[in-house]
């Protein structure tokens, strides 16, 4: 069992992309295969900086290792391991002029002269005739010698595959079971292009055959372009891997998720604070069934379970809300310290743009009660300047429904009379315990007021939460300020 992932460095990287590496590679480990990366670099004028770096990372950031292929060594560099390499399409050139030699020995390609001017009033004439749009063959009628001519006199070509006429393609896809294309609505695909470099369907045939990859994991919107793969390996004479085509990750609205609807890079997801763990659990099950009730995965129980039997024909919708009820999941999981490092991004930049100063033990503190309320590691920030400073408020918002002042007034000091009480240690189920005995059975009297006074918001934690993060001291004094609002 081989498998493969085959990115091109041209950009960021989708998610839709990730679910089909960690498909390709649940399939492997599955099995004890080999899970191998091969970048596919032949469009030279789309590649990106630091795009390869940024899928590797994402791939290491998910836990996918890699077997083989293109990497990240121990020093963060790219390396390349493995008997088939080089494993950049840029670096075989010389392999792809050898077997495309073949395809024109055998007749199964041709040189096309055809300038793009032709090319383009040939679609245009096709689209307006309401034709199929693909080339018509006519460079295919040309002579040895008129072609050694057009070469020797420096014409710019391409070369093409012969497609056949009048045959019926077949093949087996493990998803879709089998497919059958008419060789009419399959293109003469160019495979070398003018300046020498391969196309997509010729690299990619060459090198899975000579990678020796036993399964192809691709999107379903590959599938229209399976015939001119299986024709290449007719051609070539090669036993064709097997197929296993995807569905599409798609939006709401059933459409191909794409960076127009919203952020659908690892990068975006990363940068929000989503764990690996719920990316990994959530992709996997966009799009197959484990065929249990079982909902929360680690990557290790996913190897175990994946099977190719389970995966779904139509595409999945990118849930966002169950992204986020995934996530919540997985952050409750985690041990304070473990926050605290996950965090620390955030926090950084947030107590540098407000200019406020913290100590690791009120860290702690905030990050063990907000854990509660976090969808994503970026939440941690999200409203917490009362743990730091409280603004000025009226002295309506600490009033419990209709109660008056006098009432209102009564709660504040019974709660500061309350808190006084407590040992210097001020633990949190002794707080909890004690102010819910002093509130009774009208909770609201007592806690309403008492949040306001230690918050300032209409929003916030409990009360017995706030007092234990500020502390004995920091709480009776904001107690004693909302007081003095009913003393003015």
């Amino acid at each position: 069992m081989r498998t493969r992932f085959a990115p091109s460095p041209t950009g960021y990287v989708h998610v839709g992309n990730l679910r089909t590496a960690l498909y390709a590679y649940l399939l492997a480990k599955k099995e004890k295969g080999k899970f191998i990366l091969r970048v596919e670099d032949t469009d030279q004028k789309r590649l990106v900086d630091d795009s390869l770096e940024k899928i590797l990372g994402a791939l290491s950031w998910a836990g996918i290792e890699i077997d083989e292929g293109v990497k990240l060594n121990a020093s963060n560099e790219i390396v390349e391991e493995g008997e088939y390499g080089p494993y950049f399409q840029s670096k075989r050139l010389d392999v792809y002029q050898e077997y495309i030699a073949k395809l024109l020995e055998s007749g199964h390609a041709y040189y096309c002269f055809c300038k793009p001017e032709r090319l383009e009033e040939l679609r245009n004439y096709q689209q307006k005739s309401k034709q199929p749009t693909k080339y018509d063959k006519r460079c295919e009628s040309l002579s040895k010698e008129e072609v050694d001519a057009k070469i020797a006199a420096g014409e710019k070509y391409t070369i093409r595959m012969n497609v056949p006429r009048g045959e019926k393609i077949t093949f087996f896809d493990e998803v879709y079971g089998k497919i059958s294309f008419k060789s009419e609505t399959v293109d003469d695909q160019v495979l070398i292009k003018s300046d020498g470099f391969p196309t997509y369907h010729f690299a990619v045939v060459v090198d899975d055959h000579l990678m020796k990859i036993s399964h192809i994991v691709r999107g379903e919107d590959w599938l229209p372009s399976a015939p001119k793969h299986v024709l290449l390996y007719k051609f070539f004479n090669w036993e064709m891997p097997k197929l296993i085509h995807v569905p599409n990750v798609l939006n709401e609205n059933r459409k191909k998720l794409s960076k127009r609807q919203g952020d659908v890079s690892v990068e975006d997801f990363i940068s929000k604070g989503y764990l690996p763990e719920t990316i990994v659990n959530f992709l996997a099950l966009l799009g197959w069934n484990p065929k249990t009730q079982k909902e929360y995965f680690t990557l290790e129980e996913l190897t175990e379970s994946f099977d190719i039997t389970g995966l779904h024909k139509a595409g999945a919708v990118f849930d966002y809300k169950k992204l986020d009820w995934m996530n919540t999941y997985y952050i409750k999981t985690k041990s304070v310290t473990e926050l605290k490092k996950l965090t620390k991004t955030y926090f950084d930049s947030y107590l540098e743009e407000k200019g406020f100063s913290i100590n690791q033990f009120l860290l702690e503190k905030i990050i063990k009660i907000e854990q509660e309320r976090m969808k994503k590691l970026s939440d941690i920030t999200k409203n917490i300047d009362f743990y730091f400073q409280i603004k000025d408020y009226e002295k309506e918002l600490l009033t419990w429904k209709n109660n008056s002042e006098k009432q209102t007034l009564g709660a504040l000091e019974k709660a500061k009379n309350v808190l006084e009480k407590l040992s210097v240690e001020f633990e949190l189920e002794a707080i909890t315990e004690t102010l819910l005995k002093a509130a009774g059975d009208k909770r609201g009297d007592l806690l309403w007021p008492l949040r306001v006074a230690l918050s300032g918001e209409k929003f916030s934690p409990s009360p017995f939460e706030l007092s234990w993060v500020l502390g004995k001291k920091e709480a009776l004094e904001r107690i004693e300020k909302s007081i003095e609002l009913f003393k003015k």
